[in-house]
């Protein structure tokens, strides 16, 4: 039975505000729930098997449950069923005082954000009541449908799947001592990264096991039965046994069910109260054990197996998410909003708790709410290489590399598919591989700071997430298998653009672009990534770099580490190319967007190169006209973010905003002609702020078409039609139509 607001108490804290139902006083409250089991200035519960302790951690969980889901129905939108079958073992974390708790479940946002409105974390953004909690939910600027980085104790956004574990391994790696729990889905365990991310970091770093995978094992995914709903309890512990884990920790609501509901998996709301405290001192047992024997130097994953959507309007898939008809005045609503109802007393003590657990709020102690401390890198050995010479630019910056690294033994460079084959062999020889076998051949150690698994998800991932963590590191890989591991490093950098303090950027090197690989056919000719980059520009924080040579790409890399909550990717070649710029040009190109190489102070085509190899058959275009006596000049676009127009960019939005274009009468003074051509050897989405903003009457893109297998560069250029000869052909046609 329930009851109204008015009638449960005559002066209703603050923060109950907008609670639409109170239930009556529950069994057994006044010995056992009246007094906060974590007491004034404690950090946790003092033991777990304390009668009022495992009480107490049932009011969280039934908490929690009733705040997703009247927060979620009073938008009819968001997920609550996922996150309410996981509140015990949430609560339980809680209770032993662990608060730097990501998640592999964007999902799940609705529940973090209760359990942030608990312990009051939310009320850095103004969120002091339930009733503000519900206006600002999936609203802007408020709690976004997944989680991001701009809600206060919140440790790392979550949106697609199989990404929460780089999050908790990288805080694991950064911050010994501290738990990280994070909890993953049934329906993500399907997703290949989870368990094989986890496995290669656990050879590299055997020692860092104070990260904890919680499966929420409730046997459905979004709108079916999970991959994994018909494993066993004993086939599910040989399986995550098999990828290596020492302990795996197993609490079936199944086991508790006097009640005999069908099927294999139950739903503890639906036990007698005595049968739901059995339950939850189970979980709470076992959370206590999980986490000691994580922080004890054991890879551990604890599991909680129980029935999606335990406690709120429907059961299964179909408690996934809520759909129009699920207001607050819906009758399933209703019902599961009245069932789940608490008293004004139970709500103060969970919110004390809650408060007082971990050493206050997540917004104040969690480890992302303070700056981390960087090592001081120095001077960069920056080399002022010759012009005309001809250099490597992937081993120039690697040469960098190499110093940050030794600066700062945080530093991490990840790789995929191997540093020496794309010319940066120089990092390997300098911070090691990350192998437990030391082999000085291959320069492997297990004390390295290069970290490759052969995935490329993985290596985004954790570099990925160590700077959003606050830690410097690179990611590299071949242009062609890049694209495998963007959809994480495009989470973190959205994350960066809104988060609430500085982080160093996340660095990328892609290398070994298609016009390199012309004996390795179609499989290693995939410059497609160019385009996701292209678009990504607009969001504001993300820079896609072009060095014109080794001088440019040093500059680009020293830049790029100077910013802050930005994402950069720098795109060379690993092949010796001409040095066309000095030191001070490329500095300066790299700030203007673009340089000019070559060329008529009036010229009657402007080529407007982007990347290194493309400009090979440009410079010889560009002599084939000379002796035309038709007038040219080329560009090389270094920074194209930087040449877009201020309001083409939602940059003013972002955390550490840059605002820094190009204006008009330099864009002139580069790209001024009656001409226009664009070249690139990649994706031509990257030449879109030049084609916006020159006024040259004629204009004409050439760009990478189709992989195929050649015998050499230039084979392919001309297969793409880069070649010289179709570059001044086009050219002269132009100039007749002018």
């Amino acid at each position: 039975m329930t009851v109204s607001v008015e009638a449960a108490v005559s002066s209703l804290p603050t923060f109950l505000e907008g609670i639409q139902y109170f239930g009556e006083p529950l069994p057994h409250f006044e010995s056992l729930g009246q007094s906060p089991a974590i007491a004034a200035g404690s950090r946790a519960i003092a033991d777990p098997t304390d009668p009022a302790a495992v009480y107490q951690t049932l009011l969280a969980a039934d908490a929690l449950r009733y705040l997703t889901l009247q927060v979620t129905a009073s938008k009819a939108s968001g997920h609550p069923g996922g996150f309410a079958s996981s509140v015990e073992a949430y609560a339980s974390l809680v209770m032993l005082g662990h608060k730097n708790i990501p998640t592999e479940v964007g999902h799940h946002a609705p529940g973090f954000y209760s359990a942030m409105f608990l312990d009051r974390s939310l009320e850095a953004m103004g969120i002091l009541t339930v009733e503000q909690l519900r206006e600002r939910f999936r609203e802007q600027h408020g709690l976004l449908g997944h989680l991001s980085g701009f809600i206060p104790g919140i440790l790392a956004p979550a949106g697609p799947l199989g990404q929460g574990q780089h999050f908790a391994m990288a805080a694991a790696l950064l911050h010994p001592g501290t738990l990280f729990p994070v909890t993953i889905g049934d329906g993500g365990l399907g997703e290949p990264y989870v368990l094989s991310s986890i496995g290669h970091f656990h050879t590299a770093f055997p020692a860092v096991t104070n990260f904890l995978p919680v499966l929420v094992w409730n046997g459905f995914s979004q709108e079916h039965h999970s991959m994994v709903s018909t494993f066993t309890n004993e086939q599910m512990i040989r399986y995550w046994q098999a990828n290596g884990f020492d302990q795996v920790i197993l609490i079936d609501a199944k086991d508790f069910d006097a009640a005999g509901q069908s099927g294999a998996y139950a739903d503890s709301t639906r036990f007698r109260f005595d049968q739901r405290l059995a339950f939850t001192a189970a979980v709470l047992a076992a959370a206590d054990r999980a986490a000691k024997a994580a922080l004890g130097g054991e890879l551990t994953v604890l599991i909680l197996k129980q029935l999606k959507g335990a406690g709120v309007h429907a059961r299964g898939a179909k408690s996934h998410n809520l759909y129009a008809q699920h207001t607050l005045e819906n009758p399933e609503i209703v019902s599961a909003l009245q069932e789940r109802a608490l008293p004004v007393a139970a709500w103060q003590t969970v919110r004390t708790n809650f408060e007082r657990a971990g050493g206050g709020p997540a917004a104040r102690v969690a480890v992302t709410e303070s700056v981390l401390p960087l090592a001081n890198l120095g001077t960069l050995p920056v080399e002022d290489h010759a012009l005309g010479s001809k250099v490597v630019a992937t081993t120039a910056i690697g040469a960098l590399v190499a110093h940050a690294g030794a600066a700062d033994r945080r530093y991490l460079v990840s790789n995929a598919d191997g540093n020496e084959a794309s010319g940066i062999a120089n990092i390997n020889s300098a911070l090691k591989i990350i192998h437990p076998t030391p082999d000085p051949l291959y320069n492997q150690a297990p004390d390295g700071q290069v970290y490759e698994p052969l995935s490329e998800d993985a290596c985004a991932g954790l570099a990925a997430a160590l700077a959003l963590m606050g830690s410097r590191s690179l990611w590299c890989s071949y242009e062609s298998f890049a694209i495998n591991g963007l959809p994480i490093w495009q989470t973190v950098t959205q994350a960066m653009a809104e988060l609430r303090r500085p982080t160093p950027s996340t660095l990328a090197l892609f290398t070994a672009g298609a016009l390199e690989q012309g004996r390795n056919g179609w499989t290693h000719q995939r410059p497609e990534i160019e385009n996701y980059y292209a678009a990504l520009m607009r969001n504001g924080n993300v820079f896609v770099l072009f060095p014109t040579d080794a001088n440019v790409a040093q500059a680009a890399y020293e830049w790029a580490l100077t910013t802050r909550n930005k994402g950069i990717a720098i795109i060379a070649s690993k092949s010796p190319l001409p040095v066309r710029t000095t030191l001070a040009q490329a500095r300066q190109a790299l700030a203007d967007g673009a340089i000019a190489l070559a060329g008529d102070e009036n010229p009657t085509v402007v080529f407007a190169v982007a990347g290194d190899m493309a400009l090979v058959p440009v410079f010889e275009a560009a002599q084939q006209l000379a002796e035309l006596d038709i007038r040219s000049r080329i560009v090389s676009v270094v920074n194209p973010r930087r040449l877009y127009r201020p309001t083409d960019v939602a940059w003013e939005s972002c955390s550490e905003p840059d605002g820094e274009f190009l204006d008009d009468a330099n864009f002139e003074r580069l790209f001024g002609g009656e001409v226009l051509i664009a070249v690139t050897g990649g994706a031509s989405g990257v030449l879109e702020p030049v084609l916006l903003r020159t006024r040259a009457p004629r204009r004409e893109v050439f760009a990478w078409k189709r992989g195929e297998t050649t015998a050499s560069p230039a084979q392919l250029f001309a297969f793409n039609g880069l070649s010289a000869a179709a570059l001044v052909e086009r050219a002269r046609t132009l100039i007749e139509e002018s």
